[in-house]
């Protein structure tokens, strides 16, 4: 089976589950704390699953090609750089090290 067909057989049995706590709700009372925590449980599931199916969804789809960029091959303007030091040879009035 793929992932998708896992997911989604997952998914049912978790939607029977979440009827069925809600069956068993109706007949115990929602008051109690086991009660409180079964149903906290199942809505951990539920989230679980929705962020499983995420997961798979990004990694099943192709990662996208990131936009180019052309460069230009003319040379820059000169005076881009007249504030600058040299890299790595310090400024240009003094020696480097």
């Amino acid at each position: 089976m793929s992932v998708h067909d896992e997911l989604t057989s997952v998914q049912r049995c978790l939607d029977d589950l979440i009827r069925s706590v809600g069956r068993l709700e109706k007949q115990m009372g929602s008051g109690g704390l086991e009660m409180r925590r079964v149903r906290a449980d199942t809505n951990h599931l539920r989230e679980s699953v929705a962020l499983l199916r995420e997961t798979a969804a990004a990694t099943a789809a192709p990662p996208k090609r990131p936009d180019l960029v052309t460069i230009s091959d003319t040379p820059y303007d000169p005076s881009l750089w007249v504030d600058t030091d040299d890299e790595g040879l310090g400024a240009r009035d003094r020696r480097a090290p």
